[in-house]
């Protein structure tokens, strides 16, 4: 992980009875769904509008490591970080953590990019501001 990341954003989720799989845990894809409901609340903070059209976020990468199993019921703290803050792009570190312990580690690069063309653009000034300041 990147020595430099910074806490940006965390938010709370209830594991819901239906996010368990067959297995009697949460399945590996909603980790996925966690993650990225905690960075849309984020992006949403920075006063940026997840919808289509013109400039916005999209994900080139998504990883996750499963440390331990979660189960329901329960409730999930995300916390989302920012490391490396390039022209166009943020990489950004995800910890899940159940009553303070870790459960998963997360990552994803988020690319500022115009929908119409598919090319990236530069990071709007107040989110690199948000994101590089101390």
């Amino acid at each position: 992980m990147d020595h430099r990341k910074k806490l940006i954003h965390t938010t709370n989720m209830p594991i819901r009875w239906g996010d368990m799989d067959a297995y009697g845990h949460v399945n590996n894809t909603v980790y996925f769904r966690y993650m990225e409901q905690a960075r849309v609340e984020w992006i949403e903070d920075m006063k940026v509008m997840v919808r289509p059209g013109g400039d916005g976020p999209v994900i080139v990468n998504a990883a996750c490591t499963f440390l331990k199993p979660m189960n329901y019921p329960g409730t999930v703290e995300v916390r989302t970080y920012v490391g490396a803050v390039g022209r166009s792009s943020c990489q950004t570190y995800v910890d899940m953590l159940i009553d303070g312990e870790l459960y998963a580690e997360g990552a994803a690069k988020v690319v500022w990019m115009n929908t119409q063309s598919g090319k990236s653009v530069p990071l709007p000034d107040h989110v690199r501001a948000l994101l590089e300041a101390e």
